[in-house]
């Protein structure tokens, strides 16, 4: 009874574990299957649905504690655990709102996966790209790394041009100087405000 128990258990976990995206490739397939979705239902779903529906699948693809550690730079050096709690949420709240944004509606897109390969320091670059219904397609490139339980996304770059990342970084600089991670948390949190109403 004991060992049956034990078996039972083991399959349970196996199953756990194999539902879950176990590489890049997997982790962004998921990821272009719930923006479909949620595009397709966008106009009935409104912002705030879309939000809702989004919010969980972003978090589980998305390391945003990483990104904005990177973006905010020395900033996030400074902040203490508590303004960095909340830097991370408002980044979050505002990476979810922008995407709830932008994925709003269907008119025949698709994605497609491009490729994978190694990128530096023990990074994977999934390479993919959206096609319009018109034929005309955006390059979308994910920089994935290994964070604990699987791997997450710590940056996008589009059209092989500068990251998102890159233009954080350069767009949170002057904030930072001039009133610390407050008026950055404070920044953010309007900006998503602004986005999803």
């Amino acid at each position: 009874m004991r060992l049956a128990a034990v078996l039972l258990g083991t399959v349970i976990a196996l199953d756990t574990v194999a539902a879950a995206p176990q590489n890049p490739r997997a982790v962004i397939e998921s990821l272009q299957e719930t923006l479909i979705q949620v595009m397709k239902e966008g106009t009935t779903l409104g912002p705030q649905g879309r939000y809702k529906r989004l919010a969980p699948g972003l978090d589980q693809t998305f390391s945003f504690s990483t990104m904005i550690q990177l973006a905010a730079s020395s900033g996030w050096k400074q902040a203490s655990p508590a303004e960095q709690e909340e830097l991370v949420r408002a980044f979050t709240r505002m990476s979810v709102s922008t995407y709830a944004a932008n994925f709003k509606s269907h008119s025949g897109e698709a994605f497609e996966t491009v490729g994978e390969k190694p990128g530096p320091q023990d990074t994977v670059i999934v390479a993919t790209r959206i096609r319009k219904s018109n034929g005309e397609a955006v390059d979308i490139d994910y920089l994935m790394k290994r964070i604990e339980d699987g791997w997450r996304v710590i940056d996008v770059v589009l059209d092989r041009g500068i990251s998102e990342l890159a233009l954080r970084k350069s767009e949170y600089r002057n904030l930072l100087k001039s009133g610390g991670v407050p008026a950055l948390i404070t920044a953010l949190n309007a900006k998503a405000d602004e986005i999803i109403k």
